[in-house]
C-alpha cells in the first residue's frame, strides 16, 4: 500500500483519488479551500440555486465508469441524470431560431433544413460524417491513453479528412483550421458557420486558429448527448466526492501546499503553508500550471515529453438571475444567442490572428476600443429544475460569455449582457429579483488558474500547440492530473484524466489506457 497525497480536489484530482483507493492506497487530498469540486461551484440564496462552473455534461460513460469501478452503486443511483430537450436552441444574428434535438443525426438535419433552409442539413451531415473519422481516429490518443512519448505524431497528423478545393491552374487546398472547414465544407453560410464555431468558442479556442480536428467537438456532443442534473453539476462533484469517502480517501481542507519535495529527482512528499511535511511515495499534483512550477521551485522540468505550452486561453464571465414568475412551458434548457458581430468578439477575445501578441490577454478591437465583446455570443440556460428555485413561482436563469482571462468586468459590461438576454427571456427586466456575477477574477480564485484562464480540450495537429503536458513529469512519483494536463478541459476529459493518471501509477508506465 502506497502513501499518496493528492493536490486539490477538482474532478480529475478526486477521478485518480477514487481509482487510487479502490487499488489498495491510501490517499489523502489536500485542497487550499473549503469544499470540493473545482470549478464545480454552486451558489445558493434565497432558496435559489445556480451552478458557477459548467453546467451541462456531454460523455457521461466518463463518469459511469468511473462509478462501475469503485464501487456497486451506479452513477444513476447516486446523481439524477436527464437529457435535455431540445438539446440547444440556436439564435443567430439575423433572428433566426433552431432547436436541435438530443442525439438525434436526423433530427439535427430536419431542423437545420427548416429554420435555415434546404440542403442545410445535408451540408451539416456530411460534416458530420468527416467529423466521426477524426473521432475514431483521434479517440484513443487524445482521451482514453496517456500521451504518447513521440506526441509530435499527434502533432503533426490531422485527423479531419477535409475536403479537396479545386482551383483553376492552381493547387488544391484543404481546411486546416475550424473555421476554413466552414467556409469550403459549409459554404461559407453563416448561420451554419456560427454553429460549428461555438462549439470552439464555449470551449475557450479561436476557432481562426483551431485546428479541423475540432471537428471532434461536435460530434462528440451530438452523438453522446447532453445532460444536465438535479440539483446541478455540483451534484456530480458531490457525488465523487461522497464516493472517495466511501472509498475512505481522507480530505484536508483549507490545507495549502506551498512545494512538493523531492530527493534524488523523485518526489517524497509536500510541504503546507504551516511548515508540515507531508511524506508520500506518490504526488498527484490537480493544479495550474503557474501553481505547480510554484510548488516545484526549479525542481525539474514539469514533463519529459516537453509539449509546448499553452497560452492565451480566455476565461468565462457569468451573471446569475433570480426572476420572479414561473418557468414558461417549453422553454428551452440552454440557449445559445450568437453575437451580430463575429469580427469584434473574437479579435477582443482571442486577438487578431499573426498579429503581435495574440496569443493571450486582452485586446483592443480593430478600431482600439477596450473592453469586452460589444455583442458577445451568450449561452442562457434556464433549467427545468425543482431545486434552482424557492417555488414553481420562480426561475433561475444563468448567462454565460467568453471573456478574456483577466478581463475586468464593468457594471456595463453586466447591463449589457442582461440586455442581450432579453432578447430570449422576454419580460426579463421586470422579473429580475437580483442578480449576482462571477468575472474571471472569482475563477482564477476558485481554480488557481492565472487571470481565470479555463483549460480546452487537447487537439490533434497544429504542430501540438493544443495539447497538454502529460500525466507523468520528469520528477518520478509526480503526476499531473486535471484540465491542464493530459487530455485536457471539460468534465469528460478531467474524469479521463483521473483515470490515466491512476493507471500509471498502479500499472506503470506501460499502462496503455482502458481496453
Amino acid at each position: 500500500m502506497a502513501r499518496i497525497v493528492v493536490i486539490g480536489a477538482g474532478m480529475g484530482a478526486m477521478t485518480a483519488a477514487a481509482r487510487l483507493a479502490v487499488a489498495g492506497h491510501r490517499v489523502v487530498v489536500h485542497e487550499r479551500a473549503g469544499t470540493y469540486g473545482g470549478a464545480l461551484g454552486r451558489v445558493e440564496r434565497d432558496g435559489f440555486g445556480f451552478d458557477t462552473g459548467p453546467s451541462l455534461l456531454h460523455l457521461p460513460a466518463v463518469y459511469r465508469d468511473l462509478f462501475v469501478k469503485t464501487g456497486k452503486q451506479p452513477l444513476e443511483d447516486c446523481v439524477e441524470l436527464s437529457q435535455i430537450e431540445p438539446a440547444v436552441r440556436h439564435v443567430f444574428a439575423d433572428g433566426t431560431a433552431a432547436d436541435l434535438p438530443n442525439v438525434s443525426r436526423a433530427g439535427v438535419g430536419e431542423a437545420l433544413d427548416s429554420a435555415l433552409g434546404a440542403g442545410s442539413g445535408a451540408r451539416w451531415a456530411a460534416f458530420m460524417n468527416r467529423a466521426r473519422e477524426a473521432w475514431d481516429r483521434a479517440r484513443r490518443p487524445l482521451l482514453e491513453e496517456p500521451l504518447w512519448p513521440n506526441w509530435q505524431v499527434l502533432a503533426d497528423r490531422e485527423p479531419y479528412p477535409a475536403v479537396a478545393q479545386k482551383r483553376l491552374l492552381r493547387r488544391e487546398r484543404r481546411a486546416a483550421t475550424l473555421a476554413e472547414v466552414a467556409e469550403f465544407e459549409l459554404g461559407g453560410e453563416p448561420r451554419l458557420t456560427a454553429l460549428l464555431e461555438h462549439f470552439a468558442l464555449v470551449r475557450g479556442l479561436d476557432p481562426r486558429t483551431a485546428p479541423a480536428s475540432a471537428a471532434v467537438l461536435p460530434y462528440l456532443e451530438q452523438t453522446f448527448g447532453t445532460w444536465s442534473a438535479r440539483g446541478g453539476m455540483r451534484a456530480l462533484a458531490t457525488a465523487v466526492y461522497e464516493r472517495c469517502r466511501a472509498r475512505r480517501v481522507e480530505f484536508a481542507f483549507g490545507s495549502d501546499v506551498v512545494r512538493i519535495v523531492a530527493k534524488d529527482g523523485r518526489a517524497t512528499g509536500v510541504e503546507l503553508a504551516d511548515g508540515t511535511l507531508v511524506d508520500a511515495d506518490f504526488v498527484v499534483a490537480g493544479v495550474a500550471p503557474g501553481t505547480l512550477d510554484a510548488m516545484l521551485s526549479g525542481t525539474a522540468a514539469r514533463t519529459p515529453e516537453d509539449v509546448p505550452p499553452r497560452s492565451g486561453l480566455p476565461s468565462r464571465l457569468t451573471v446569475l438571475l433570480a426572476l420572479r414568475g414561473a418557468r414558461p412551458e417549453g422553454t428551452a434548457h440552454r440557449t445559445v444567442l450568437h453575437t451580430t458581430d463575429r469580427a469584434d468578439e473574437l479579435d477582443r477575445v482571442f486577438g487578431t490572428p499573426g498579429a503581435p501578441g495574440s496569443t493571450g490577454g486582452a485586446r483592443p478591437a480593430p478600431d482600439g476600443s477596450p473592453g469586452l465583446p460589444a455583442a458577445p455570443t451568450l449561452t442562457v440556460l434556464r433549467p427545468d429544475d425543482p431545486t434552482s428555485t424557492p417555488d414553481a413561482e420562480h426561475e433561475a436563469v444563468t448567462l454565460t460569455a467568453v471573456v478574456p482571462a483577466g478581463a475586468e468586468v464593468t457594471d456595463a459590461d453586466v447591463r449589457r449582457l442582461i440586455a442581450r438576454a432579453a432578447a430570449v427571456v422576454p419580460g426579463l427586466d421586470d422579473r429580475l429579483l437580483w442578480q449576482e456575477v462571477r468575472t474571471p477574477a472569482h475563477v482564477a480564485e476558485a481554480t488557481g488558474a492565472e487571470g481565470g484562464a479555463v483549460p480546452a480540450p487537447a487537439l490533434a495537429a497544429a504542430a501540438g500547440r493544443h495539447l497538454h503536458p502529460a500525466n507523468s513529469t520528469a520528477v518520478a512519483g509526480l503526476y499531473a492530473v486535471g484540465g491542464w494536463a493530459h487530455p485536457g478541459g471539460g468534465l469528460p476529459h478531467a474524469g479521463m484524466s483521473g483515470t490515466l493518471t491512476a493507471g500509471l501509477i498502479v500499472e506503470g508506465p506501460e499502462f496503455r489506457g482502458s481496453q
